[in-house]
């Protein structure tokens, strides 16, 4: 049987905007080697546009940085709810979309237990809704708490952002360069090995540099280290959110980005990596970035004898100014 990704995608007749594999069209060629550049142009000029803005946005933050977040979680919010067949014009798909910019409205105004309680509260969606708004946001309030609530909040960000592209561009290259087994077939048969660890070598890397650059010198060891586990991070949401979409009979969860789909198949590598990068900060005294935790500082953060900080930090922390 040819896999998915050798078949030609038809839209859906029950679901706008949705895409399943069409058994009556044959399956297309794939070159020798497993190399299949045909999205790399599409997936540079979208680069080439989106690295710049965001980059702009997380060094300037305030009111810059919160709507980009704003925005990205909306976004993500309606391609979650088409998923599962429910519209953005709906009132029921608007007040779906509004839910997460309500959580992270109260987390700009210093509020982040309130925040959090907002995204539990979304149950009422149902349990396949009710899940989406709990990755979408907690992946959002993890961004903004990254960049509010640790130092240098910029730097910090960057480190994270970083090594989730640079971790999924490395596996994009290397992996269609290389070829070989596949990584998880049943659920992205794309994906390979070499791929997989093309993107950790890359990320390690890449988190050195860059934690070097934020840092100082001393760090760069950190940051490789911190480097791979934001990549096995993204990797795990990468592969997670192939399996919702496999699940669903959908090829990408939409089609704002040219040459990656959507932007849940985007930001996926994020909604894992940012909120374990905001729970490792918890841990590192002072505030200070997340590769400087200790497992000390953590177990006394979250159940250790002065536990009462966090839920202190998240009923009074610092907000966003917005002006």
């Amino acid at each position: 049987m040819s896999s998915i990704s050798t078949l030609r995608w038809t839209c859906s007749p029950g679901v706008k905007g949705d895409s399943v594999p069409d058994p009556r069209s044959e399956p297309t060629a794939i070159p020798s080697g497993g190399r299949n550049w045909k999205d790399l142009r599409a997936r540079l000029i979208s680069a080439a546009v989106l690295v710049p803005m965001a980059a702009l946005c997380i060094w300037a933050g305030g009111a810059a940085y919160a709507v980009l977040v704003l925005l990205a979680t909306a976004g993500m919010a309606v391609e979650w709810g088409r998923l599962f067949g429910l519209h953005a014009r709906s009132w029921r798909g608007a007040l779906y979309v509004a839910w997460p910019v309500a959580a992270m409205a109260a987390a700009l105004g210093g509020h982040w237990l309130e925040a959090f309680l907002v995204i539990g509260g979304a149950f009422v969606f149902g349990p396949a809704l009710w899940s989406g708004q709990v990755v979408i946001g907690c992946a959002g309030l993890a961004l903004l708490w990254l960049r509010l609530m640790t130092v240098p909040g910029a730097g910090v960000v960057l480190f994270v952002i970083t090594c989730v592209a640079i971790s999924d561009s490395g596996a994009y290259l290397i992996g269609r360069l290389i070829g070989g087994p596949k990584l998880a077939p049943a659920i992205s048969p794309a994906k390979t090995w070499s791929g997989s660890l093309g993107g950790l070598a890359s990320a390690m890397v890449a988190g050195g540099l860059v934690c070097a650059l934020v840092s100082g010198p001393d760090a760069w060891g950190r940051g490789v280290a911190f480097g791979a586990l934001m990549a096995v991070a993204a990797q795990i949401g990468d592969l997670a959110e192939s399996a919702l979409k496999r699940a669903r009979g959908v090829k990408d969860s939409g089609a704002i980005i040219p040459g990656h789909g959507g932007l849940l198949d985007r930001f996926d590598g994020l909604l894992v990596a940012a909120p374990l990068a905001a729970l490792l900060s918890l841990g590192a005294a002072g505030g200070g970035a997340f590769w400087y935790v200790t497992p000390a500082g953590l177990v006394s953060a979250l159940f250790g004898a002065h536990a009462d900080a966090v839920p202190h930090a998240l009923d009074g922390g610092r907000t966003i100014g917005l002006g």
